[in-house]
């Protein structure tokens, strides 16, 4: 099949497993074009059969800002017909989906696929004026996913579509060669390591991760390790400087080796108000590593609490230092969850099946 993939150039999961996906099926024999407004992180390498496609929004006098959507619709068309593409990949209904749907208008055998990651959901949330075009990315689409089941009952609960959702998971692969060196400058004098990624955005909680370490440090000597950048960076910084904790929590800033910082941590901590799926959660979970997360969301099907980590009440940030201080005082239990944590993620969520269903999903929309 020749496939296009249109996403996000974030550090975020759905580029992630935009980028992964693509990946994962050129190896499989597949053609695969990514398009993107810049190179997504995660495609690094040079790949057969795999190629990307820049998508800029030239200045036009008579707009205020770049019509993006535009030029990635036309985008779309070019390479779909330039490359003769069976299907195109749409990660978001905003703007990607919409621009899919416009290059079908200019190509009428382009079947087009949109994946919902949960800020489809989120946006409507807050701008209810966005609702119509989601709706309608969301029924003229061939076929249409969810990362979670979670994800697809707000979806139809949200837009009230009428349509079936198939429900295909993110995945991690195996972790690989570890560099557990970098304790010695992370944590020194044998202190644990806490670790929270994310975009930094208030949907994250990041003062929260910020509160549970507190008062971990309290009982056991530990560092924590924040990955990532955004918006409530500064506030989370200023917080740590006011509260002499800035020599403890480490500000990475954005980080391409994430397997490097999760392979040195003893905990990771998600308190996030809502998370559609929590691919950060299942990476960490692919190292070992326990997770402390809010019962929100997707999270309680990617995180079994008690088995893999814990999850609690949004907010609850004495009942997370808990659970923190339960695991970091106990290794056999910090170790049982770990490996219980990595065995779930690289069996339920393995590359290989959820890839399967991708295929299976592009064949029956082609009608193969």
């Amino acid at each position: 099949m020749r496939i296009g993939i249109s996403c996000y150039s974030t550090f975020g999961g759905s580029g992630v497993v935009a980028t992964e996906v693509g990946k994962a099926l050129a190896v499989r024999g597949h053609e695969v074009h990514i398009l993107s407004p810049s190179l997504p992180p995660r495609l690094v390498g040079f790949e057969d059969r795999l190629s990307f496609h820049e998508v800029r929004a030239s200045p036009y006098p008579l707009f205020e800002d770049a019509p993006y959507s535009i030029a990635l619709g036309s985008k779309m068309a070019d390479v779909a017909e330039h490359h003769g593409l069976d299907i195109m990949h749409a990660h978001y209904a905003i703007p990607h989906a919409m621009a899919a749907l416009l290059a079908r208008m200019a190509l009428p055998h382009l079947k087009v696929v949109t994946t919902l990651h949960g800020t489809d959901i989120t946006v409507v949330g807050s701008d209810p004026s966005y609702l119509p075009m989601v709706k309608m990315a969301i029924r003229e689409s061939d076929g249409v996913t969810a990362v979670s089941d979670y994800l697809r009952e707000e979806t139809i609960r949200t837009f009230g579509v009428d349509r079936e959702i198939d429900v295909i998971g993110n995945f991690v692969e195996p972790p690989g060669p570890e560099r557990p060196d970098c304790r010695a400058w992370l944590a020194p004098k044998a202190a644990f390591v806490l670790t929270h990624i994310s975009n930094f955005r208030p949907v994250k909680r990041v003062m929260d991760v910020i509160k549970v370490f507190e008062r971990v440090r309290t009982e056991v000597p530990a560092r924590l390790v924040m990955v990532g950048d955004g918006p409530d960076r500064v506030e989370a910084e200023a917080y740590c400087r006011d509260r002499g904790l800035d020599k403890e929590v480490r500000f990475t800033g954005k980080q391409l080796d994430i397997g490097t910082v999760l392979a040195c941590s003893d905990l990771f901590l998600l308190p996030s108000a809502t998370e559609s799926f929590g691919l950060a959660a299942l990476e960490a979970m692919g190292h070992r590593v326990p997770v402390i997360a809010s019962r929100v969301g997707g999270l309680p099907e990617v995180v079994r609490h008690g088995v893999d980590g814990y999850l609690e009440t949004m907010g609850d940030t004495e009942a997370m230092a808990q659970d923190a201080l339960r695991l970091l005082k106990d290794d056999d239990l910090r170790q049982r969850m770990g490996v219980s944590a990595r065995e779930r993620a690289l069996d339920t969520f393995a590359e290989g099946p959820i890839v399967d269903q991708y295929e299976a999903l592009y064949r029956r929309v082609l009608g193969r």
